[in-house]
């Protein structure tokens, strides 16, 4: 089966806490398959648009844990790479009352940040529609070198590009090194979804998510659509003449009892990315994109949570 859709970057394991509060005073977790970009090829499966899958997980249990778990989430095993020197990058989550997390990453020479450049050939780009990104594979390693050249290749050859940069503090000390980085990657992308603080941080001027939206797009080279995610009050698209689906939109979001909200924002990546390719306007992509990111909060974990398209009807029909 021919596949019109790439993702790529990291899989690696969530520990998830059982109860909110520091990480010091958590005694037992729960492991969940996470990871960005893993998140958004499932929510994408989910949403009946299987896409390839690009990733690097390390040759250990941890590792064949999360290849069995694409596998039985449907992804094709193509691109899913195996690291016999590395290991897989565990992610310690904590969270607070509302649901709202931080992550601390054991990630030193793992095997995510050991991809390599031209690993995707042409003659894969080819055949797509739409490569998607995250911006933690640029923070460390050969994987920020193959995360570029993907997505300049990528952008060359007519794919529609699409970039969440994912910023992770953590994983950038230096905030000059993620601005400057990331807005390289951001010359070959057509679609940059961003929650606001996320644009501030690209240093993107404006006295809201909207100016800052506008912002991006004057780049020189750069998105011609920003969606820009606001958490409970829902989601903005701002898109130039030159977008397929030129124009803006808004959309407040969705009630939901939130139990978790990891992968929330991967999971609106997905509903957009499935929308959008399927020639819907901003305003049923917003709707749609934000319905699927309310279902995934409702349940605990990122992977684990995702919703499929009934699911995503049913909250839309509650409102």
């Amino acid at each position: 089966m021919t596949r019109d859709i790439l993702v790529a970057g990291e899989t690696l394991i969530d520990f998830l806490p059982e109860h909110p509060g520091p990480i010091s005073s958590v005694e037992r977790f729960d492991r969940r398959p996470g990871g960005a970009p893993a998140n958004v090829a499932v929510a994408l499966e989910r949403l009946e648009r299987t896409p390839l899958f690009w990733t690097r997980v390390g040759e250990d249990p941890f590792g064949r844990y999360l290849v069995e778990t694409l596998a039985d989430h449907g992804l094709p095993d193509r691109f899913v790479e195996r690291d016999p020197a590395a290991q897989t990058t565990l992610a310690f989550v904590t969270h607070d009352e509302t649901g709202d997390r931080e992550f601390s990453f054991y990630r030193d020479d793992t095997a995510d940040t050991r991809m390599e450049p031209g690993r995707i050939d042409d003659a894969v780009l080819e055949e797509l529609e739409w490569v998607h990104a995250g911006g933690v594979a640029l923070s460390a390693g050969s994987s920020r070198e193959a995360t570029l050249d993907l997505l300049e290749r990528a952008g060359s050859l007519d794919c529609t590009v699409s970039f969440d940069p994912n910023a992770r503090p953590e994983l950038w000390p230096d905030d000059d090194e993620f601005r400057e980085v990331v807005r390289e990657a951001l010359a070959h992308v057509d679609v940059l979804k961003a929650a606001e603080e996320e644009l501030e941080a690209l240093g993107f001027a404006g006295a809201g998510v909207d100016e800052m939206a506008r912002d991006a797009l004057s780049l020189e080279a750069g998105p011609s659509t920003v969606l820009a995610t606001r958490g409970g009050e829902g989601a903005l698209a701002v898109a130039d003449e030159d977008a397929p689906w030129a124009g803006t939109a808004s959309h407040p979001g969705y009630d939901a009892d939130v139990v978790d909200t990891t992968g929330a924002g991967d999971a609106f990546v997905a509903g957009a990315i499935a929308s959008l390719s399927d020639g819907d306007d901003l305003e049923e992509m917003l709707a749609f994109a934000n319905a699927v990111g309310a279902t995934a909060t409702t349940a605990a974990g990122a992977m684990t949570a995702l919703p499929d398209r009934e699911a995503v009807r049913a909250i839309r029909d509650a409102e």
